[in-house]
């Protein structure tokens, strides 16, 4: 199949294996002299190991610790804080302290409860509140950052003010509910260690192998399996599982798998990062925005793994898509005693998303204007200078995007006949609610050019055949099939000729993690200017190979000290509309429609964009008003996927999506990153909506059927 435009769908590279059912995940596989893993997991929060006393262990079943590490004890990511397995301290319920083998798991979980170790407890922090409180102490803080007008001058400007609006706002736990729980296995050889498993960095594990087992770089060898999604929750974490089977396997000289159920993954995997913002905002006489200082907080749980980057985009986020006057803004990383957070869909975005649109909305209220049109009086264009003394380079479609929808949604009607429907019925209240939104494509800053170094490479063989050559994993997102697509176009072969087999570290360069919406677009690019070179060079039936290395686009450089230049080489757009219907009597929210255009420069392919629009907004829209996650004492209360509640396919509604076209130049075929963006208007959207329905305003997501019911008591004992 020849490929004209580039959007056109074609069949997924995976298709038939996952339709099928024949594609193996990392739990079918089945090798010879294979043992199995249980972990004895901390049950305190905060303490010091005093004693262990283990059973007497059958034959053939070993126990694995920190003793077994011939590296040092901390998986590398950026601080060394996060043991592979506890051997003095434990931090959080759930950390790994030691690990059973043996062949039959019925008799690992037998003798893990026979394990017995003594604790001395100590004072643990188990709240947001508490760290926030506690900030000042040694170790809580881990990380900060501060940028914008100076606070001398912003207090001058609050001093000539109408009026001050100070909001706080919180956000809680997301968990990721990938199809597939964590799973990793280490294949034990003589002279190499091999792990494979269910993944999004291959590079990020090796790494973090070679510091483990102290050993070469050919000693050491990742494959990524089937990954049965991801959405973050398989970029950092997995690299302490692979240290836990590498070391294992090394230790009893036998191959040995670890696979989590979906109660031990909920409990003590990353989630979302929970996040308290404050706003201080200072206003006009008319209502309109003279200054607005934001203080961010979030809760990195009991290890900082990537917390710092989650914040640092966080806090780029965090005047939205508006032309602030006169901002400034600081966020910390704050330690608790609770489970760590990490990667998730987004970065840090969706926190600053849903409390900047919900912060404006309540602004607009104050100016009793639109939200809409309040919001549309602050937004970028292209020319402007971002918060960081950056540049928004590109053209900024944001305006044409939102006409479409006023339009398509017949936008000012609908509210006019919701407002008489709600005065009309007491029990049942409709609303409609607006998001705009943006996501910075790739690494921020310089970090593609300084830390990652892209390398990507293209083999053709005798016949003709074309294979990537890439370290970037297939996830669900698709990219088995859309840098297949960039590839065969650009060699203008068949798309059938062109084949992406599992990514290997003994094949493959380190051409980055997938993460970030860069794979498309940077990795992308790479590859359409490899098979530019290749087709140069092509000589029918011959072997031949091509590599092609990452280079920086420049623009005013990034310093991360400062917080100052371009965070990002290009920026994609979203809107979103909801429509929702609130049972006043139940506190429960029905989504009725939702409207959403995006701009991601070029889709590579429509039906994948689709999915991933689709799929975006249900997690988004579930992360404002469905999915509740809750730490009690230092544990993770939900430990099923229906104690948790994601949405099904009854609370996912029609969703009516356009992507506009507004082709970037760096990118390949004018494409850029499209995967976050779609998940992070959907929860200030949802409470936006909730909020024109009951009139009322609040000040955090998720806006359960609780939040709502209490809101109302408290809006009746306030009117009675």
């Amino acid at each position: 199949m020849k490929l004209n435009d580039i959007s056109t769908s074609v069949p997924k590279k995976d298709h038939k294996g996952k339709v099928s059912g024949q594609l193996p995940y990392i739990s079918d596989v089945k090798v010879e002299n294979m043992v199995y893993g249980v972990l004895y997991r901390s049950p305190i929060a905060y303490g010091k190991i005093s004693t262990i006393q283990l059973p007497n262990l059958p034959a053939g079943y070993e126990v694995v610790g920190s003793e077994q590490i011939p590296g040092p004890n901390y998986v590398k990511i950026i601080k060394e804080d996060q043991p592979i397995f506890a051997s003095e301290w434990v931090n959080y319920i759930g950390e790994p302290i030691l690990m059973l083998v043996g062949k039959e798991l019925n008799t690992l979980y037998r003798l893990l409860n026979e394990v017995k170790i003594e604790f001395e407890e100590h004072q643990a922090i188990y709240t947001l509140e508490d760290a926030i409180y506690r900030k000042s102490e040694s170790g809580v803080t881990m990380a900060s950052y501060e940028f914008g007008e100076s606070l001398e001058i912003i207090s001058a400007i609050e001093h000539g003010a109408h009026q001050i609006i100070e909001e706080e706002y919180d956000t809680g736990y997301q968990e990721h509910v990938y199809l597939e729980p964590q799973g990793m296995l280490a294949l034990y050889k003589d002279d190499e260690i091999i792990v494979q498993g269910s993944m999004q960095c291959l590079y990020y594990i090796k790494n973090a192998l070679l510091s483990a087992l102290a050993c070469g770089e050919d000693e050491v060898r990742v494959i990524q399996s089937a990954t049965g999604g991801g959405f973050g929750g398989k970029e950092e974490y997995p690299s302490m599982m692979a240290c836990h089977v590498a070391v294992a396997a090394r230790a009893v000289k036998k191959s040995v798998m670890l696979v989590y159920d979906r109660s031990e993954d909920m409990v003590v995997t990353t989630k979302r990062h929970p996040a308290k913002i404050n706003y201080r905002t200072s206003l006009d006489k008319d209502g309109n925005i003279l200054s607005m200082c934001v203080d961010l907080f979030l809760d990195a749980g009991a290890n900082e793994g990537l917390s710092s980057v989650v914040l640092q985009r966080a806090l780029l986020n965090s005047a939205g898509v508006y032309k602030i006057p006169h901002f400034h803004a600081k966020g910390f990383v704050l330690k608790t005693n609770t489970v760590p957070n990490g990667a998730f869909r987004g970065f840090g975005a969706p926190q600053s998303f849903a409390g900047i649109e919900s912060h404006i909305g309540h602004l607009s209220k104050q100016a009793k204007i639109d939200p809409l049109e309040y919001k549309r009086k602050y937004l970028v264009k292209q020319g402007d200078p971002t918060i960081t003394k950056g540049n928004f380079r590109d053209p900024v479609l944001m305006e044409e995007m939102i006409e479409d929808l006023l339009y398509s949604s017949d936008y000012k009607k609908k509210k006019e006949d919701f407002q008489r429907f709600n005065q009309q019925n007491q029990r049942y209240k409709k609303g409609m609610g607006t998001s705009l939104f943006l996501h910075g494509c790739g690494f921020t800053g310089s970090g593609e050019r300084d830390h990652i170094k892209a390398t990507v490479k293209l083999v053709k063989t005798k016949n003709d055949h074309v294979s990537l050559k890439i370290s970037n994993s297939d996830m669900g997102q698709g990219i088995l099939t859309t840098l297949c697509k960039i590839v065969a176009k650009e060699l203008d072969i068949s798309y059938e000729q062109v084949f992406y087999p599992d990514p290997d570290t003994k094949e493959v360069p380190d051409s980055g993690p997938t993460v970030a919406s860069r794979t498309t677009m940077i990795v992308g690019k790479l590859l359409e200017r490899a098979a530019r070179k290749l087709k140069t060079q092509w000589l029918s039936g011959v072997e031949q190979e091509v590599e092609e290395h990452y280079i920086h686009r420049e623009m005013i450089p990034w310093n991360e000290k400062t917080f100052t230049g371009d965070a990002y080489p290009a920026y994609s757009w979203g809107v979103n509309f909801v429509e929702v219907e609130v049972d006043t009597l139940t506190g429960n929210v029905r989504l009725e429609k939702v409207y959403a255009n995006y701009e991601v420069g070029k889709v590579i392919d429509e039906r994948i964009m689709k999915g991933q629009i689709d799929g975006g907004l249900a997690q988004g829209l579930a992360y404002g008003y469905l999915e509740k996650m809750t730490s009690k004492q230092g544990k993770i209360q939900q430990k099923s996927i229906s104690d948790y509640g994601p949405p099904t396919s009854l609370d996912v509604v029609p969703i009516d999506s356009k992507v506009f076209d507004n082709p970037y130049t760096d990118g390949p075929y004018g494409a850029k990153g499209a995967g976050e963006l779609t998940l992070i208007g959907g929860a200030p959207a949802v409470q936006s909506a909730i909020e024109n329905a009951l009139q009322t305003s609040f000040q955090q997501i998720p806006i359960t059927p609780e939040v709502i019911i209490n809101s109302l008591w408290t809006k009746e004992g306030e009117e009675g």
